[in-house]
């Protein structure tokens, strides 16, 4: 039986002004803390191309995040409703039914009607409450599809320690240049930093560009409230690796090249989706993954991680000290902190290579 992995193993001192409540001016334009065989080095992503080893299989996650969060009354008293989109579960007949999350002055039950503001072009249909979720109906109006209705009247679901409202600039900003499947309440951060003049840049050395899709969600953000790791309940996220991928990996592997994950949803998806009689490989698969990666996880595909700073006592720092060790990656946030580097979904980010004592 071994012992339990606390979340309090995972924690760190952070500054609130170092939490980045904006983007950099330039897409491109964050600083990268490496680490290095030699120690930590002082980068910027600019320099990434030149920083990814020969002819690297680089996989990002083309999610597209959707304008989840909606504001709305009850049809018939006027109360004040927002719903925050977790996860689509169904489409029929022009509806959608979306897990979410609701907050009203008065509790949502099923049955209740909500007109999401402005008025005219979506209405939401509480169908069950409980656990903490709502499921609901979102229902557009004529001339309207689900996806133009929340085009219109959506916001971009920004994390709440931005602490500010979205505008404009995140309709671009909080989406990767490569998004093409909507799903996503939550951008894959890492891929924020990829400009096309960086993939230009990534392409013209010789690396190759691969794609998985993971919709971001309660999976990868919910904060781990129990003291053991192992008692904390991942929320299901949809996954698929395309048949063009897992061929991609696995010439990959016969020509002794690294896979590179652009974010720790890659990681989770190649993780998810790795095959069990062949390490190194994975399948061709789509479904659901409440993986939950920690130290003494047997990583099977990925062989470096670009990923920003996540969350004190998070899973998502527990993943990044799963593949580069407990230690040198709090060494490393403790060193960020003392450099001054902008944190979160917004801030900068930080190249490892998978530790010689994790790997598989």
């Amino acid at each position: 039986m071994r012992d339990p992995v606390r979340r309090d193993r995972f924690d760190y001192t952070l500054p609130p002004e170092l939490i980045a409540s904006r983007p950099p001016t330039e897409r491109d334009g964050a600083r990268l803390l490496v680490l290095a065989n030699e120690g930590l080095q002082h980068r910027t992503i600019r320099d990434l191309p030149a920083l990814l080893p020969e002819g690297a299989l680089v996989v990002v996650n083309d999610t597209k995040v959707v304008p989840a969060r909606l504001f709305g009354k009850k049809r018939g008293s006027g109360g004040r409703v927002e719903l925050l989109l977790v996860r689509n579960l169904a489409a029929n007949d022009g509806c959608e039914r979306w897990e979410a999350l609701g907050r009203a002055s008065k509790a949502l039950r099923p049955g209740t009607l909500v007109d999401i503001e402005p008025a005219g072009a979506l209405l939401a249909t509480i169908e069950r409450a409980g656990d903490g979720t709502v499921d609901v109906t979102l229902t557009p109006t004529e001339g309207h599809t689900v996806a133009s209705a929340l085009n219109l009247v959506g916001h971009m679901p920004l994390p709440p320690y931005m602490r500010r409202d979205d505008d404009a600039d995140d309709r671009i900003r909080y989406q990767t240049t490569f998004a093409r499947v909507p799903g996503a309440v939550a951008a894959p951060t890492a891929g924020l930093h990829l400009s096309e003049a960086l993939l230009e840049a990534l392409h013209a050395r010789g690396l190759a560009l691969a794609h998985v899709t993971l919709h971001v969600g309660l999976g990868t953000f919910r904060p781990v409230e129990t003291e053991d790791l192992d008692d904390h309940v991942m929320h299901a996220e949809s996954f698929a690796v395309a048949e063009a991928t897992a061929l991609a990996i696995t010439r990959a592997r016969s020509e002794g090249r690294a896979v590179v994950a652009i974010g720790t949803t890659v990681v989770r998806t190649l993780e998810s989706a790795a095959d069990p009689d062949r390490p190194g490989h994975v399948l061709a698969t789509a479904g659901d993954t409440r993986l939950l990666i920690q130290p003494g996880f047997r990583f099977r595909v990925v062989d470096h991680l670009l990923t920003n700073f996540h969350l004190p006592q998070s899973t998502l720092l527990a993943l990044v000290s799963a593949f580069a060790g407990r230690e040198r990656v709090l060494d490393a946030y403790a060193e960020a902190v003392k450099a001054r580097y902008r944190f979160f979904s917004y801030g900068d980010a930080m190249l490892l290579r998978r530790g010689a004592e994790v790997a598989a």
